[in-house]
Formats: structure tokens, sequence, C-alpha cells
């Protein structure tokens, strides 16, 4: 008996429904923030935000399962979001003290301090995202001279009087991150909620996390964006996956490098 087009569509629906993988998308933040800026510059705390929830929902795309249109145009299908994890520390507001610039520096009033506080904000109305939020060791945070600077101090190609404030950078430890993540990871995992686990981090210190994911049946899917990885890590993924070369903004079309 044919079937009516809302019955075929429906009939289409829930079969494509039996495919599709459940998906956790966790994001270190700290990491994020740092190479948007270098790709995409810089932007409002609420801009920052949707490009970090467009960014994640590219992961969805099932890149193995499309459509051509007469154009040439790729229509992917998309997998199901079960959650965006987005872990990161907020500012801290100490008053520390600048060697170069000797006097003392009131991060509160650092224009980066009320961006920090308004990008978590607006993450928070986000929906299907979980806020994992750190803490920074304001205790041992300082200004220090940068690695380059040093290099060429050290070695006589410039004096003390030729540092700028430019060569000098914040140092702040975070505290509890990767912690997080990893039990996200691992309570994922044995609990069975996702099919799919995409970690958007460069860190190497998730290959235990991994591993376990891994031995738990999960496909493990890490995205670097752009950035090396170490071939201990790279051993212990299912596969790597990046779009920062993809048009954030802009209908996506198919792209063979895009990692």
């Amino acid at each position: 008996m044919m079937r009516g087009m809302p019955e075929l569509q429906a009939f289409i629906f829930e079969e494509n429904k039996r495919f599709m993988k459940k998906v956790a998308i966790l994001v270190d933040g700290g990491f994020y923030r740092k190479v948007a800026a270098l790709y995409w510059g810089k932007k409002t705390p609420q801009s920052r935000a949707e490009e970090l929830i467009s960014y994640c929902r590219k992961h969805l795309l099932d890149r193995g399962n499309y459509t051509v249109d007469k154009n040439n145009h790729h229509e992917y299908s998309r997998n199901d979001l079960y959650r965006i994890y987005y872990y990161d520390c907020p500012t801290i507001s100490k008053v520390l003290y600048h060697p170069l610039l000797q006097k003392n520096i009131d991060l509160s009033k650092n224009p980066t301090y009320q961006w920090m506080l308004d990008f978590i904000e607006s993450l928070r109305h986000q929906r299907k995202l979980a806020l994992r939020l750190g803490i920074l060791a304001d205790s041992t945070a300082c200004y220090s001279l940068k690695s380059e600077p040093t290099k060429k101090l050290l070695s006589g190609r410039i004096q003390i009087s030729d540092l700028t404030e430019s060569d000098f950078e914040l140092n702040i430890r975070q505290k509890g991150v990767d912690m997080k993540i990893g039990i996200d990871i691992a309570s994922l995992a044995y609990k069975k909620q996702v099919d799919q686990i995409v970690l958007i981090s460069g860190d190497s210190d998730f290959v235990p996390a991994a591993k376990l994911a891994r031995r738990e049946g999960i496909d493990f899917i890490l995205d670097p964006m752009g950035t090396h990885i170490t071939s201990e890590l790279e051993e212990h993924i299912d596969g790597l996956q990046s779009y920062y070369k993809w048009n954030i903004g802009n209908t996506i079309t198919k792209r063979e490098d895009s990692n």
C-alpha cells in the first residue's frame, strides 16, 4: 500500500533516527577561547558564545551520510546532541604587582574581567549546555616574562631597558577543570549515555580518560582545532575532526581538508 507524503516523511524520519548517534561535546574553554580569537578575532561575549554553540553543532554532522543536490551542494544528516559541556574558570579580581610598570594592577578593572563574566552569563542561557566551572589559583597568580623575551635577555640580544609591557603575561593556574572533564568522560562512558564523545582540546592529559571511554565502546573524537597534538594522544582516540576552516556563520559546504 502506497504511503501518503506525511506518512512517508514520518517513516523516513524514524528510519534515520535509528542510525543517529547520541553525541556529547566537551569543550576545554580556555583552549577554545584562545584558538577562536586567533582564527576569528575578538568578539563580544554574546557573539563568542553564539559562535561556540555553532562550532560545536558542526560536530553533529554525519559526514558519512549525505545527499547531493543538482548544484553539487552536500546536505548532511545530523546526529543527536546529548549535551555540550563547557569547562572554564571565571576571572579573578585580585590586585597584582607588575614588575615592569612597578605598580599594582587591579584585575577587576581590566576589560577582560567583565568580558569573561558576561561570556559565562551568556552561556548560562544556552539550551543543552552544562557549565563546569573550576577556580583560578589566585595565591600563585603573577606577571612573568614571556619565553621569547627571556631567551633574548639571557643571550644578551636585548637589555632590561628594551622590555615592554607586551613582553609580560599574566600567569594563573586553573584548578579542577581537567578533573571535571575526566569525571564527565568516565560518567558518560560507564552509564552508556552517549554513543560518541567529542573533546575540543589539545591537551594530552586526557589520554587516560580517552582510553577508558574507548574500552567502554564509546566513539572518541578529538578536535584540536588545527593545533599540534602528541603522538600518544593521537594513538588513543578514534579520530580527529576539526571545523576551524569552515565558515562558522554561513551554510556548510563539504570540504575534504577540514582538519
